[in-house]
Parts: structure tokens; C-alpha cells; sequence
């Protein structure tokens, strides 16, 4: 099969760059620019939704990288015992901190997909979908862009992320480890055969948010040249032409440090994490279009802990499909999340409240999106806080 070609070399220039072009020339002659990326509207606790930002703190981004490693609190990746030393010590010296980054919801699945479409998770969703069910409407959609029903593969009329870059020129990617074919999901209705590792194979459906989209899924040739094994990206790596725009990178259940004991037998938890982050991070960073102008965030999915940290940010509320996202409150609890980018102050530590949903609306803003879901109500995205260095 003919090796799909990455639009994000030739792609349209971004709302960003544009942006930090005008605050360069305003700055040579002494003036200051200061805009509202978008127009204010009411978030659930009746605030405005956006802050005033200014350009020069608006980095011309060109290919964002995104990680998630599996169920690990903010004190147990980045506390000062870290089995994650890589991570908490050597990364964290390269990158700004987000101290109060949150997930969104538990379990799993719902944060991945809040990640690339804004929507709230429903009671299959919060179950990790265990039968790869369709969702089925009950009423019309409710705000923002949600919609109301349950189950777990949303219709086509559901906005992405994806879907945003496609339509705007710009090329993006899953690569999720273990997977053994491209586009690999369960059959429609039937019991998701990935749900556990297996000695063999240890991928996980629901970690892979790219195949809950029907707008993906029902396109077969698409989805397979999208969504695809990790080893992909070691040769998309290579040079900026290949590199997409985004690239959302899913280790496999051993090495996002979600099993203690790994299915073939190899050691676990955030040890195993620490070890592929070791690994792969250096090829990123050291990647042409990373030098260029990326920006890579890694966080984990979700919280943990006997009591199952389910604490909130960012004005999240109750959702139509589920009163308490986080099962026993409102959010997934507090997870912490590190950029590392040429625009960003290294060892820097942000105290601002941020969650997945900022984390999209950012990632939209940077390459001139609209934003999508939930991504429409955060009080704020990634500022001067984290990109100091624009």
C-alpha cells in the first residue's frame, strides 16, 4: 500500500503565525497588540469563556505532540519519590510544569476522547466500553456541541479534531503501540477483544480515542492511513514533510504504566513508563520538525489512588450524559502535565488551572480552529505561563 504523504509541510499558515508576525512588527515599532482569540460566550458557571491574550505569547506552533501515560496522580509522577525519574527530574528541567493540569472524567476512555473532540463521557464510556456499542441519541444535542444518549462509537455528525485538521489542510496521526493492524477496533456490537493484555499483544481499544468516531471509522482507507502502530513514527520522525501536524502517540498498557506487572512479564507501573519515555522522547525532541516548531505535552489520562481522585478544574460541571463525569464528583482528578517546546521556559512550573478540554482548546487555537465541545467553555488556554519564551 502506497505510503500516504503528510499535508502538514504545505499546509495553510496558521492563525498563530500570522498572529506573531503582526506582534514582531508592532514590536519594532514600540507598539503593543492585544486581541481576543475568540469572542466571549457563557461557560456552565455563567462566566466568559476566554481572556484577553497577547500575541506575543501566541507561539507560531507548527507540529504538537501529545502522549498520555495511564492512571497516575500529579503526586506520583511528579512527587519527589517518582519511579519516573526520567520524567520528573531530566523532562521537567526542559519544560514547564502544569501543577494544576486535571483530567476529565474516569475511567480511561472518556479523557482520550475529550482530548480530540470535547465531549463529555457517558455510562458506557465511563464503563471503558467493554462491547464496542453505537451511540444511540435519545434527545438533540444540548450545548456545547454534546451529544445526548449513550453508548460508545459517536455518529458522523460529532465534530473532531481530526476532522478540523483534515478540512483544514493540516495532516495528524495516531500511532498507538501493539496495534497490529491499522485501524484496528472491535467489530460493531461485539466484546472488545483488547480490553486486557495479553502476552502477545498488549493494546488497548480504548486508549486508541480515533476509532469511537464513525467519522473515521466508516472511512476505511482514511482511518488506516491515520491510525497506525507506534513504529510508524520513528520513520515519520525523519523529516518535516512527514510529520503531521499533530501527532497523538499511546503506548502500550505496559508501557503507559497502567499494569503493575506487565502481561509478558516485564516490569510495570511508571517504571515502564519511565523506560519507553527514555527511549522515545529523545527521538521526538531531536526531530526536524520538533526543532522547528513543535511543542510536546505529555500528562497522564486519569488519577488514581484508593479513593479514586475524581476533584475538577476549570468550571467543569455535570454533563447531559453524566451528572458526575469523574463517577464520584466532577472530574478525573488532578494529573500535572509538562510542555516541552523551544517556546517554552525550561523548568519552568505553571500553578494555573488547566484539564483536557484546555489542552484541545489550545491545540485548536494554535493551528487557527474553531473550537469543538467542551473546548468552547474553559476559562482559559496555555499562556504566557507556559509559553514564556515565545
Amino acid at each position: 500500500m502506497p505510503r500516504p504523504v503528510s499535508r502538514s509541510a504545505d499546509r495553510r499558515p496558521t492563525r498563530a503565525r500570522h498572529l506573531a508576525v503582526l506582534g514582531t512588527a508592532l514590536a519594532v515599532l514600540g507598539l503593543t497588540l492585544t486581541f481576543t482569540l475568540h469572542p466571549g460566550s457563557p461557560d456552565r458557571t455563567g462566566g466568559a469563556d476566554r481572556a484577553t491574550t497577547a500575541a506575543s505569547v501566541t507561539p507560531p506552533v507548527g507540529h504538537v505532540f501529545v502522549i498520555n501515560i495511564e492512571n497516575k496522580s500529579f503526586a506520583r509522577t511528579w512527587g519527589s519519590r517518582s519511579a519516573a525519574p526520567y520524567l520528573a527530574k531530566t523532562l521537567r528541567a526542559k519544560g514547564v510544569l502544569l501543577s494544576n493540569y486535571y483530567a476529565t472524567a474516569h475511567h480511561s476512555l472518556g479523557n482520550y476522547l475529550a482530548q480530540i473532540s470535547g465531549q463529555g463521557p457517558d455510562p458506557a464510556i465511563q464503563g471503558d466500553c467493554p462491547r464496542y456499542t453505537p451511540f444511540r441519541a435519545t434527545r438533540s444535542d444540548a450545548a456545547p456541541q454534546q451529544a445526548v444518549g449513550n453508548g460508545c462509537v459517536f455518529p458522523r455528525s460529532v465534530r473532531t479534531l481530526p476532522r478540523q485538521l483534515t478540512q483544514a489542510g493540516l495532516g495528524w496521526k495516531g500511532y498507538l503501540e501493539d496495534m497490529s493492524s491499522p485501524c484496528q477496533h472491535p467489530q460493531p456490537g461485539a466484546v472488545d477483544p483488547w480490553f486486557r493484555a495479553t502476552a502477545a499483544d498488549q493494546y488497548a481499544t480504548r486508549h486508541n480515542p480515533f476509532v469511537y468516531f464513525a467519522s473515521i471509522t466508516s472511512r476505511p482507507a482514511y482511518c488506516r492511513a491515520h491510525v497506525v502502530n507506534l513504529d510508524r513514527l520513528a520513520t515519520d520522525l525523519q523529516d518535516v514533510a512527514t510529520t503531521p501536524a499533530l501527532s497523538y502517540i499511546t503506548p502500550d498498557l505496559c508501557h503507559d504504566g497502567h499494569d503493575a506487572s506487565c502481561a509478558d512479564g516485564g516490569p510495570g507501573g511508571l517504571r515502564a513508563a519511565n523506560a519507553w519515555l527514555q527511549t522515545w522522547v529523545p527521538r521526538i525532541l531531536a526531530s526536524p520538525a520538533y526543532q522547528a516548531d513543535g511543542m510536546l505535552v505529555i500528562t497522564a489520562d486519569e488519577s488514581d489512588g484508593v479513593d479514586q481522585d475524581s476533584s475538577a478544574c476549570c468550571g467543569e460541571g455535570p454533563g447531559p450524559n453524566a451528572p458526575r463525569p469523574g463517577i464520584k464528583g466532577l472530574g478525573g482528578g488532578r494529573v500535572g502535565a509538562l510542555v516541552l517546546s523551544q517556546y517554552a521556559v525550561p523548568g519552568a512550573i505553571s500553578y494555573r488551572g488547566y484539564n483536557h478540554y484546555a489542552l484541545l482548546a489550545t491545540i485548536e487555537d494554535l493551528f487557527g480552529l474553531d473550537r469543538i465541545g467542551y473546548a468552547r467553555t474553559v476559562p482559559r488556554t496555555f499562556g504566557a505561563d507556559v509559553f514564556g519564551a515565545a
